[in-house]
Order: structure tokens, then C-alpha cells, then sequence
């Protein structure tokens, strides 16, 4: 038997902790219920705990790590859209928790498993739930289920959207906690709609500081290019005091890119910068550099995995490229292609985001205000822009 902490701690610095008791009451009288919060309202790490404390996922009942699966408590299933979400999230909990990575919190994502037989709670990608459902069709391995980030409306999200919204009423002991920021939420509690009526939402603020937005397009040609929009908007940050820089760019080739750009700028200045690139094929070792603070000024340049899945410590700037690999299905060439897209305008407010967590902050934009306003107001769902052969292949698979 493992060793479980008797008590579970909830950080009153954090939105969420004040609404604890409000959460509980409601998934106690729901089935699903939809949390609402802006990014720093701590939604993603205290969920579960949450969950925890009220009895799900098996805690405060024996637990024999030897016993067969379906011997064994439930579990918390928490989905992530990203395996370097996925990851860090279950190192989070288990440090707030006191356990080790594995025994009470781990995680399970494509060629890693992190997850002791006796855990409570299991953090995964969304595509690794879907594929349980495979050999497990009522997730019965599961008590409460947490889909994180549904607003990113990504086809795996979709799907088990739609396949939870099934299985509800052969599982009438499953709880699910649908999260997203406060765009979509009346449209997934009406998706879960029951004879009480649409599913409740519990809105968490965020919190935010008044973060200042400063528009510096530039003109691409030989001699100046986003490389060099990005250094010169690194020193005008740099001059506005303490505080860390967090770069938006489209994917690890313009990442790695500038980040040569960045050391060879700033080892002429003499200045110190930590440059750090922050992607999803990073190693455990490298991804967690990130993370930590304390060692100097530093510049994350990040793909959009930073916009709302991952929170960055220290961040008080934020360059914004405007951009971000998109994938879309090419009807007339009949393949999937990744593109550079400029994003949307809720994308773009929630890379601002990013820097109003710790105090005032500051966003720049390598685009113009006319090109901000012009833009959509958000992104497309994935299931509009992709092909939805392997969609309905699963689909059928599950008949």
C-alpha cells in the first residue's frame, strides 16, 4: 500500500480555491458541469484536487497496487491537448500534493507512463482517452473525467464531447468537468443539457493585471526580417525593468532560429539573457529549464502550447509574431498540410494574457492595429478545417 497525504492544501492566491465549495456543491447535484476561467485562475492544477477531497478517484479508500484494474478504485482522468501539458500539469499537482510523480498523480501520454498501479489521478492527451475507449467503452476505469481546454475545439475535444455526452446515461456515477475560457461555455453546457436542464457553469476570474499593447509592424526585406523585429522589440522590453520575455512563434524552426539570433545579439551587448526554447519535442530535461526561476532574465520563445496549456513563472513581456502552424485539409490536393496562418483575435488576447499574471505587462505586436482588427474574432474548430476520414472510421469502429 502507498503512503497518501491525509490533507489536501488549495493556494487562497488562486481564483478557483474561493470557489471550491460552490464546485462541489454543483457536481454533487450534476452530472457534468462547466468551470470558466482566464488563464491564472488556477483551474487546471486544483480540479482535481478538488475532486479528490470530495472522495472521487478512490482517495481516503484502500488502495492495493497489486489488485487487478478492476479491483481497484476509480480514477480522476484529466485530458490535456498537449503531451508537454500533459506532463507538467502531473508535476504540478504532485508537488502542491507532497507525493512522488507516479504514486497518487502521474501521467500517461504517447511512449511515456508515468502512473503507478495505485494512483488517483491521471493526466493524459485527449487522443489517449479516445483510444481507451477502444477497450474500455464506459471508461470504467474512471469516476470523474476532466476535459481541460475545450475551447480549443481541437477534433479529439470534439469527439469526446460527443462520446461523453452518450455514455452519460450508462454511467450514472460519472462525473465530468468540462473547462474553458468564457467564449464557449454557454455552448457546452448547452451540449450537456439534462432534464434539470442545461449544464451549470461556474465562472473563476482570472488573475489579471492591465497589460499595455504596443503595435510594431515592420517591413519585411533582405536586411530586416522577423529575426530582427523580435531583437529590437527584445531591447525596448528589456529596458522597461525586471521581468521575463515570453515570444509567440509559429513552430521550432523559427523558434531555433531566432533564438541564434537572440545570443549572438545580446553576447555582442555583453548582456546576460537566458534564451530558452520552449516546443513539444523538447526533452523532459530541457522543458523543465523553463520552468524554473531564479537564474536571470530570461526569453522563452514558445508555440502557441504557451497560450493557455502551459503557464510560464515570471513573464512580464510578451512578443507576439502574429502567427501560428495551422492544419488544414486541402479538398483539391486531398492532403493534410501544416500552414503559417496569422491567428485570431482571441488567440492573439490570450498571448497578451500571458504577461498580466505576476503585475503590469506588456505585449508587443509585430503587426499593426488594422491587421489586428481585421482578423477573426476566433479560430476555427479543427473539425472545420480537417479531414474526417479517421473521424468516421472511429466512429464505426465504436459500433
Amino acid at each position: 500500500m502507498s503512503a497518501r497525504p491525509t490533507t489536501i492544501e488549495f493556494p487562497e492566491s488562486l481564483p478557483v480555491s474561493g470557489k471550491r465549495h460552490e464546485i462541489e456543491a454543483a457536481l454533487r447535484e450534476h452530472q457534468v458541469i462547466i468551470v470558466c476561467g482566464e488563464t491564472g485562475s488556477g483551474k487546471t492544477t486544483q480540479l482535481p484536487k478538488i475532486a479528490l477531497a470530495m472522495g472521487r478517484g478512490g482517495w481516503g479508500q484502500p488502495r492495493d497496487p497489486n489488485a487487478p484494474r478492476h479491483l481497484r478504485p476509480k480514477l480522476i482522468g484529466h485530458t490535456q491537448p498537449r503531451r508537454i501539458a500533459a506532463s507538467s500539469v502531473a508535476k504540478r499537482i504532485a508537488e502542491e500534493l507532497n507525493t512522488p510523480l507516479g504514486e497518487v498523480v502521474g501521467y500517461k501520454v504517447r511512449f511515456q507512463d508515468r502512473l503507478q498501479p495505485g494512483a488517483s489521478v491521471k493526466l493524459m492527451t485527449d487522443g489517449i482517452l479516445l483510444a481507451e475507449t477502444q477497450g474500455d467503452p464506459d471508461l470504467k476505469a474512471y469516476d470523474t473525467i476532466i476535459i481541460d481546454e475545450a475551447h480549443e475545439r481541437s477534433l479529439n475535444i470534439d469527439f469526446l464531447l460527443g462520446y461523453l455526452r452518450q455514455l452519460l446515461p450508462r454511467r450514472p456515477d460519472l462525473k465530468i468537468i468540462v473547462t474553458s475560457a468564457t467564449i464557449d461555455a454557454e455552448r457546452f453546457a448547452k451540449h450537456f443539457e439534462s432534464a434539470k436542464g442545461p449544464a451549470p457553469v461556474i465562472m473563476v476570474s482570472g488573475r489579471l493585471f492591465p497589460v499595455e499593447q504596443r503595435y510594431r509592424p515592420f517591413e519585411e526585406s533582405r536586411e530586416y526580417g522577423l529575426n530582427e523585429a523580435i531583437t529590437d522589440a527584445a531591447d525596448e522590453l528589456w529596458r522597461e525593468g525586471s521581468g521575463d520575455i515570453l515570444v509567440f512563434l509559429p513552430g521550432e524552426r523559427e523558434i531555433r532560429e531566432a533564438a541564434d539570433h537572440l545570443r549572438k545579439h545580446f553576447a555582442h551587448h555583453r548582456v546576460t539573457a537566458n534564451i530558452l526554447p520552449l516546443f513539444a519535442r523538447l526533452s523532459q530535461q530541457e522543458q523543465d529549464e523553463v520552468f524554473k526561476t531564479g537564474g536571470g532574465r530570461r526569453i522563452v520563445l514558445a508555440t502557441n502550447v504557451a497560450e493557455t496549456s502551459l503557464t510560464v513563472p515570471g513573464i512580464r513581456y510578451v512578443i507576439d509574431s502574429g502567427m501560428a502552424r495551422v492544419k488544414r485539409y486541402s479538398f483539391r490536393n486531398k492532403v493534410e498540410q501544416l500552414q503559417i496562418e496569422p491567428i485570431s483575435q482571441a488567440a492573439a488576447n490570450q498571448r497578451a494574457g500571458r504577461c498580466g499574471r505576476v503585475a503590469n505587462g506588456i505585449c508587443i505586436r509585430l503587426y499593426d492595429e488594422k491587421d489586428f482588427n481585421a482578423r477573426p474574432r476566433f479560430t476555427d474548430p479543427e473539425i472545420l478545417r480537417s479531414s474526417l476520414a479517421g473521424v468516421i472510421l472511429r466512429m464505426k469502429s465504436l459500433h
